[in-house]
């Protein structure tokens, strides 16, 4: 095998594995390193007994149909990989209290017709402005396309004159965006259901960000693949290799070599190698305290790690059940449900912080609802999310572990039957639980993180985006995935790599070729 590359990606995770097909697609020598025997990172499935579980993946966003494709559909088969997707029937079920302390049960649809209609139905009244919200965020989605597409060198007059509102919600968070609109606070409430894909509340949310996720989900419809996101990974390293990429699995970077300030090689755990490049599917605080000489880190990169002051975004707690019986015996309906205390996301990114006594928000999937072959016949599989912080799992001692995660299982499983009336508990053949040091031990993200930093306020993704005009401060290398520019979810990772690779691409041709 070679020891020297064009572009080196490390991790083949999303974002990894977007970024090597594109540099491998653009006619470059890659190298694509994965520390684990399989690719994807979250984007894989494991089994148990008579299941095979999917990890992480709720929904992808940005599919749409074969006929009217969105980005990920697009990019997948512009890089010539072909996924069974199947679409999910509704957006959401959300079981919970509205701000007012009133009831609250609410199933959306998908479709920007159907959506607008049933908010009218559940808040009468509320069509006209929700049509002008509907325009917004339809302006604001072209302009943070085009934004995206300049490859960080946006047309601040064709931003002015196309995207004026974008410019004018841009650096506001949700609520007040919201607020200043004078949407209804019941309108408010429903859409706030989204809040927990991206793990961070609508008082610091940055509008651009949820207005992106929350588009897509509602008018191009969410979409799962029929054999789990390990289906997705697996096709995409097939086509890399027919492109000529090499993987190595079983292979863990180590350090970033530097020929003065400029990177030239990898050293791996299987010996070093010659590179040009190195795109990076690490958080960043990782690469500059274990990775790379301490000298070359920029100050610009210093001042940024110590502003976001370790503020991970979610923390994830996952529990996964195989069901010896049919979702239709089982009374479930709704491919996912959203439980909480609030709708008043604020108030219940404070409650999951306050641990196992106030943490009552989780989502359940029944994957079977969107794909009834997900399980063996006769049975159904599905899971509940949550999410921690780091000084509730942090603070265990290691003979209390195993108990209090499988104590939070049963409070979710509770949750189920008391909220939505659906009793798994006796039905459960396989379940199997991970915390945030699972995601911690599997992935090697910082407390669990699987999002990244939290995309708030000042450091959202507007923010991000219109980072990249300015030269990357260190040459040959950059970070991608979660914590870029794109921020979370498993369709921006795939945004974010090709992003990241054009601009490594880049970067190269300035600098007159191979080195």
């Amino acid at each position: 095998m070679s020891k020297h590359y064009d572009i080196v990606v490390v991790g083949a995770g999303n974002a990894g594995l977007s970024a090597a097909l594109h540099c491998a697609k653009e006619g470059k020598k890659v190298l694509l390193i994965e520390q684990h025997n399989l690719p994807g990172g979250c984007a894989t499935s494991f089994v148990r007994g008579r299941f095979e579980f999917e990890p992480s993946l709720h929904e992808l966003c940005d599919i749409g149909t074969a006929e009217d494709p969105a980005e990920i559909r697009q990019m997948m088969e512009e890089y010539g990989v072909h996924v069974d997707w199947k679409e999910v029937p509704d957006c959401f079920r959300i079981i919970s209290k509205y701000s007012d302390g009133t009831p609250m049960d609410v199933t959306m649809p998908s479709g920007k017709e159907p959506f607008l209609a049933k908010m009218e139905e559940y808040v009468p009244g509320t069509s006209k402005k929700m049509r002008e919200y509907f325009e917004l965020l339809e302006e604001t989605m072209a302009g943070t396309a085009y934004i995206s597409n300049s490859n960080g060198h946006a047309d601040s007059n064709v931003l002015k004159e196309k995207y004026p509102n974008l410019l004018r919600t841009g650096a506001y968070p949700v609520k007040k965006v919201w607020d200043a609109m004078k949407l209804p606070q019941k309108c408010q409430d429903i859409m706030s259901t989204y809040w927990g894909y991206l793990g961070i509340d609508m008082e610091r949310m940055a509008f651009i960000h949820y207005c992106n996720m929350f588009m897509k989900y509602v008018t191009r419809a969410a979409y799962i693949p029929a054999h789990t996101s390990h289906e997705i990974s697996n096709k995409m390293v097939e086509r890399f290799r027919e492109l000529g990429g090499d993987v190595w699995y079983n292979c863990r970077a180590e350090e970033f070599l530097f020929n003065g300030d400029r990177l030239c090689g990898v050293k791996t755990s299987m010996g070093t190698i010659e590179c040009d490049y190195v795109l990076a599917n690490i958080n960043p605080d990782i690469i500059y305290a274990k990775m790379m000489p301490k000298d070359l880190i920029p100050e610009r990169e210093k001042k940024l790690s110590a502003a976001r002051n370790h503020n991970y975004s979610a923390r994830m707690y996952t529990v996964y059940v195989g069901l010896n019986k049919t979702a239709e015996e089982l009374g479930i309906k709704y491919y996912c449900i959203f439980m909480a205390d609030t709708a008043d996301s604020t108030k219940e990114y404070k409650n999951i912080l306050g641990g196992y006594e106030t943490n009552n928000f989780t989502i359940f999937l029944c994957n079977n609802i969107t794909n009834p072959e997900a399980s063996p016949e006769g049975t159904s599989i599905g899971f509940f999310t949550s999410m921690g912080n780091p000084d509730e799992w942090g603070n265990l001692a290691q003979e209390d572990y195993v108990a209090y995660k499988n104590k939070y299982a049963k409070k979710f499983i509770r949750e189920l039957k008391d909220r939505a009336g659906i009793d798994i508990e006796p039905y459960i053949e396989e379940i199997c639980v991970a915390s945030p040091w699972t995601f911690a031990r599997y992935l090697g993200t910082p407390e669990g993180s699987v999002y990244g930093y939290e995309t708030a306020e000042w450091d959202g993704m507007m923010a991000r985006m219109m980072m990249l005009s300015s030269d990357y401060p260190i040459k040959g290398l950059r970070p991608i995935g979660a914590a870029g520019p794109r921020g979370d979810g498993y369709s921006s990772a795939y945004v974010c790599g090709r992003l990241m690779a054009r601009l490594a691409l880049k970067d190269l041709r300035e600098e007159g070729g191979q080195q």
